[in-house]
C-alpha cells in the first residue's frame, strides 16, 4: 500500500464513521476537528506558505456564522442563501482588509490583522440587531430537499465533506503554476518577492489570493458551525480563538495539508481533557489549559519547528512507500513561444542610465548596446556600479534619468515584472531557489508568463493539462543544460553549482530574448565553472543573447564577444576581450594606479588580468 492509499481509506473511513455504532461524543469531537481544520487549512496556505502571520480567521467564520444567522432568522430566507451571502460579504472584507495590509512588512500584518478580529468581536457583541453578546438563536437545520442535516451524525458527513474537499483543493493548489508562487513569497524557504516579479507573477496578487482563500475557508467553517449549534454569538470568533487557530496550526505542522489536521485534533481532545484535569490539580475553575497550550508550543518551536506532522510522516515513509514522482509526459504540445530578433539585429539599448541614492551617484550617465547573438561582459572593481547598472535593466530599481530600450521599446520605469513580459530574463547574485521544492518545479516557475490558469483552476482541477505542458518544458530547459537526472530532486540538496544552472534553465524556461546573469560563477569551484562554461557557450551557439556580470576575469575573457568595463558607476571602455585586456587603463583601475611604467603600458597581459589582480569577494560591491 502506498501513502496515497493510505490517505483515500482513512478519508473514506471517516465519512463512513457516522454509520458505525460508535459513541455519539467521538461524532461532536470529529465535527468540531472537521470545522477548525477548515479555518487552519487557510492558515497552513496563507502563514506556512506564504509566510504571512494573521490572528484574524475566528472573525472570518464569524462573518459566515453570523450572515447566515441574521438571514434566517432574521429575514427568514434559505441557509445556503446565508453561506452565498457570508462568502460574498467575506470576500469583500478579505479585499479590503488585505489590500490595506498585505504591501506592510513585518509585524503590521499581525498588528492589523489582531484589530480587525478585535473590532469584529465588539462590534457585533454591541448590535442589537445581532442580538448583542447573546446572540442569535433558533437557526434552521440544513437541508437538501426532504433531507435534513439537523442531527449532529448527520452534519458529521456535511463538514468533512467540506473539509477534505478543502484539503484537496489546497494541495492542488501548492502544486500549481500560482501555487509555485505562493511557495516562493516566503522569504524564510525561497526568494521573497525579488525572484517571483522576475518571473512575471505580482507577489501582491499572489498574497492577497493566498488571504482571500484562507478567509473564504473560515467562513465555510463558521457557516457549519452556526447550523450544528443552531445558535451563534461572539464568544467563538473573538481573538482567543484566532491565536488557538494558530496555535493548532504551528502544533501540527504550519506548511503542511496534514499538519491542519493533526494541530486541530490534538488541541481540541487535550483542551477537553485539560479542562477536567487541571481544575483538580490546581483546585479550582480557570483556563489552565492556556499555560499547557503555551508550554507545549514553546518546546514544539524548539525541538520540532515543523510542527508534528512532518515527523509523523517520517515515520509512516518508513512502512509505506511514497508516491513516485509524477511522470513528465515529453510529447505533450509545446506551451507558446515569443519570436526572437535575428543574429545581429539590435536588442539592448543603454542609453545614458544614471541612479543616484541621495548624494551618491552609484551609476554615472553609462551606455552600452547588445546585438541578438552577442554575449557581453559587464565588468569592474568592487564598487563600480556592476550590479546596480544589471538592476536598473532589470527593473528591480527605477532609473534617476536615462533610457533602456528593449527590442526597440522603452522598458526603464517599469517595473522586473513588465520587463520580463518584454522579452528579459535573468539569475541572481545569490542563488534564489525554493528549496523544499524539487529541481522540476523551480525550473517550472520560469513557464509563468508562458502558461495562464489561476487559482479557482488549480484548486478545481482543471489546469492539468497547461501543467503537464509546463513541466515538459522544464524537463526540456533541464535537459538543456545536462541536469535531467537531477529533475526529481530537492533543490536545496544540490551543491552551488547545479544550483545556479537551475537558476539558469528557470530563466530558460521564460523563452527570453535576452538572459542577464549575476555572477554566475560566484563561488563555484574549477570544475562547475568549467561545467558552467560549456552551458553559456551551448546557448551563445543556440543564437541566445547574453549580458554577464562577472568578478573572474579568466572566466569572462574566454565567453564573451565584448566586455564594458565600468569604474566608480563611470564608463571606462568598451571592446573585446584582447582589448580589454591590452588597456593600461583597465589594469590601472583594477591595480589601483594612476600611472603604470611605460614598459606595462605597452605589454599586454597574455592571459588575461591575472588572478591577483582580479577585484575581492563580491559580496562587498552593494549598492554601489
Amino acid at each position: 500500500m502506498q501513502r496515497s492509499h493510505l490517505a483515500a481509506a482513512s478519508a473514506v473511513a471517516l465519512l463512513a464513521l457516522p454509520f458505525a455504532p460508535v459513541p455519539d461524543f467521538w461524532i461532536t469531537q470529529l465535527n468540531y476537528i472537521g470545522l477548525f481544520s477548515l479555518v487552519v487549512l487557510g492558515l497552513v496556505l496563507l502563514t506556512g506558505v506564504g509566510g504571512l502571520t494573521s490572528f484574524g480567521q475566528a472573525a472570518f467564520a464569524g462573518v459566515g456564522a453570523y450572515a447566515t444567522g441574521y438571514l434566517t432568522t432574521v429575514m427568514g430566507l434559505s441557509p445556503w442563501l446565508g453561506l452565498v451571502a457570508g462568502l460574498a460579504i467575506t470576500l469583500v472584507l478579505a479585499l479590503a482588509i488585505g489590500a490595506l495590509t498585505l504591501r506592510m512588512s513585518g509585524h503590521y500584518l499581525p498588528l492589523a490583522t489582531i484589530c480587525w478580529c478585535l473590532a469584529l468581536y465588539y462590534l457585533i457583541g454591541n448590535l442589537e440587531a445581532l442580538g448583542k453578546y447573546d446572540g442569535l438563536l433558533g437557526l434552521p437545520a440544513l437541508t437538501v430537499g426532504d433531507f435534513s442535516f439537523q442531527s449532529e451524525r448527520r452534519i458529521y458527513g456535511l463538514i468533512w465533506v467540506a473539509a477534505l474537499l478543502a484539503a484537496v483543493g489546497v494541495t492542488r493548489l501548492l502544486d500549481s503554476r500560482p501555487g509555485r508562487i505562493m511557495r516562493a513569497l516566503n522569504t524564510n524557504r525561497g526568494g521573497g518577492s525579488t525572484m517571483p516579479e522576475a518571473m512575471g507573477a505580482s507577489t501582491f496578487r499572489h498574497k492577497l489570493t493566498m488571504f482571500v482563500v484562507a478567509a473564504l475557508l473560515a467562513c465555510v467553517s463558521g457557516w457549519l458551525y452556526a447550523h450544528m449549534q443552531r445558535s451563534v454569538n461572539p464568544s467563538p470568533f473573538g481573538i482567543k480563538f484566532g491565536i488557538e487557530y494558530l496555535f493548532m496550526a504551528v502544533l501540527g505542522g504550519i506548511g503542511t495539508v496534514g499538519g491542519a489536521f493533526t494541530g486541530a485534533a490534538l488541541v481540541k481532545l487535550a483542551e477537553d481533557q485539560l479542562k477536567v484535569v487541571l481544575p483538580l490539580v490546581f483546585g479550582g475553575s480557570g483556563n489552565y489549559e492556556i499555560i499547557v497550550f503555551g508550554v507545549v508550543l514553546v518546546l514544539v518551536l524548539r525541538f520540532a519547528p515543523e510542527g508534528l506532522w512532518p515527523l509523523i510522516s517520517r515515520l509512516i515513509a518508513r512502512w509505506l512507500p511514497a508516491r513516485g514522482s509524477r511522470a513528465v509526459d515529453e510529447h505533450a504540445p509545446r506551451l507558446s513561444a515569443r519570436s526572437h530578433p535575428p543574429r545581429g539585429a539590435a536588442l539592448l539599448e543603454v542609453r545614458q542610465i544614471r541612479k543616484q541614492f541621495g548624494g551618491l551617484t552609484a551609476v554615472n550617465d553609462i551606455s552600452f548596446s547588445i546585438q541578438a547573438g552577442d554575449i557581453v561582459g559587464l565588468i569592474g572593481p568592487n564598487g563600480a556600479g556592476k550590479s546596480t547598472t544589471f538592476n536598473l535593466i532589470s527593473g528591480v530599481l527605477p532609473l534617476t534619468s536615462g533610457e533602456v530600450r528593449l527590442l526597440g521599446q522603452r522598458v526603464d520605469g517599469r517595473g522586473s515584472r513588465e520587463i520580463a513580459r518584454a522579452g528579459l530574463s535573468r539569475t541572481f547574485q545569490h542563488v534564489k531557489l525554493v528549496p523544499d521544492m524539487t529541481v522540476l518545479e523551480n525550473v517550472a516557475l520560469g513557464c509563468y508568463l508562458r502558461t495562464q490558469s489561476g487559482t479557482a483552476a488549480a484548486m478545481l482541477g482543471l489546469d492539468r493539462a497547461e501543467e503537464m505542458q509546463a513541466r515538459a518544458e522544464a524537463l526540456r530547459q533541464l535537459r538543456r543544460i545536462g541536469l535531467e537526472a537531477q529533475a526529481h530532486e530537492l533543490a536545496g540538496n544540490l551543491a552551488l553549482g547545479p544550483q545556479r544552472l537551475v537558476e539558469i534553465a528557470r530563466a530558460l524556461a521564460s523563452d527570453p530574448s535576452l538572459l542577464l546573469l549575476d555572477e554566475p560563477a560566484a563561488g563555484l569551484r574549477h570544475k562547475e565553472k568549467q561545467a558552467l562554461a560549456e552551458v553559456l557557450k551551448q546557448l551563445k551557439a543556440e543564437g541566445l543573447s547574453l549580458l554577464l556580470v562577472e568578478h573572474d576575469m579568466d572566466f569572462v575573457m574566454k565567453l564573451t564577444d565584448r566586455i564594458v568595463v565600468m569604474e566608480f558607476g563611470r564608463w571606462l571602455m568598451e571592446g573585446t576581450p584582447a582589448e580589454v585586456q591590452a588597456s593600461p587603463a583597465v589594469r590601472a583601475a583594477y591595480l589601483g594606479a594612476d600611472d603604470l611604467p611605460d614598459e606595462r603600458r605597452a605589454a599586454p597581459k597574455p592571459a588575461g588580468i591575472s588572478s591577483g589582480d582580479r577585484s575581492m569577494d563580491s559580496s562587498n560591491e552593494g549598492q554601489a
